[in-house]
């Protein structure tokens, strides 16, 4: 395994992020969390485990992460990192039912959503790992605003529509089901909450009263 790598803590989120050889091995540890998380779920998870999946060095993991609960925080802080961006189909209607969809898509299938909801559940036993998953739904939730800033735009809402309310009111419903009532999600439960939503917004329930 490759104890090679700079030694030096992951840096703190919203920093700037090294390249080269020290990405790759960061790419890497996350890939293996991800997994760990599929197989066996956040209390299983193991630094040996990591380390094993990864090709890094458990002392190398310790020295720069810390703790399990640090490797899950830094997967989380790197997948927010990504180049995602909302759905553009045109309309308000459209582009709230492809939030919703995406949301069946990530979590509807149970092994593809093995990863993502390991990670919710981890929130709830590490604080750690819960400052983590508010800080990537944070972000997550702020690119999808610009679908209310189009629809304003567009006369399909009113000019002070509260477009974290409406990105964050799609989701809701489906997330509910996921991890309250546990109950089963599909793209029908999904279109129902965009069209829920998207008459809460013409009705101007998410603008001030």
């Amino acid at each position: 395994m490759n104890d090679s790598i700079e030694d030096r803590p992951a840096p703190p989120p919203g920093s700037t992020r090294p390249g080269g050889r020290t990405a790759r091995t960061r790419a890497a540890v996350r890939d293996a969390v991800l997994t760990g998380l599929s197989e066996h779920g956040y209390p299983a998870l193991t630094v040996e485990y990591v380390a094993e999946h990864s090709g890094v060095h458990k002392t190398t993991l310790y020295r720069r992460w810390g703790s399990v609960e640090g490797l899950l925080a830094d997967a989380l802080d790197l997948a927010s990192e990504d180049a995602w961006t909302p759905p553009d189909t045109g309309s308000l209607s459209g582009d709230l039912r492809a939030l919703a969809r995406e949301v069946v898509d990530a979590f509807g299938d149970p092994a593809a959503g093995a990863a993502p909801i390991a990670f919710v559940g981890a929130a709830f036993q590490s604080p750690r790992a819960a400052t983590a998953l508010h800080s990537f739904c944070t972000e997550r939730f702020r690119r999808c605003e610009v679908v209310v800033t189009r629809a304003v735009a567009r006369g399909e809402a009113p000019r002070d529509t509260d477009a974290g309310a409406v990105v964050r009111a799609v989701s809701a419903p489906l997330f509910l089901r996921l991890f309250v009532t546990r109950e089963p999600i599909d793209g029908a439960l999904a279109d129902q909450a965009a069209r829920a939503v998207l008459a809460g917004v013409e009705a101007g329930a998410f603008a001030p009263a």
